[in-house]
């Protein structure tokens, strides 16, 4: 898989964090929260990011035309 950074909320890599594949897929890197109450299956798992960084996402999409 290829994995490119589109939008992080820092240069270092441990932040959150969204990518993009060659799959069209989008890999999100965030804080894996234990107090959320859903029930998630086994072989998924939720993560929190900040909102900012979605409407960061959104900006760039629009000004390199992704979308």
């Amino acid at each position: 898989m290829k994995v490119s950074m589109l939008v992080s909320t820092c240069d270092i890599k441990d932040c959150p964090t969204i990518y993009a594949t060659d799959r069209d897929t989008l890999l999100v890197q965030g804080e894996v929260p234990a107090d959320h109450g859903l029930e998630i299956p086994a072989n998924e798992s939720v993560v929190e990011i900040p909102m900012q960084l979605l409407l960061d996402l959104i900006r760039k999409a629009l000004r390199d035309k992704l979308v």
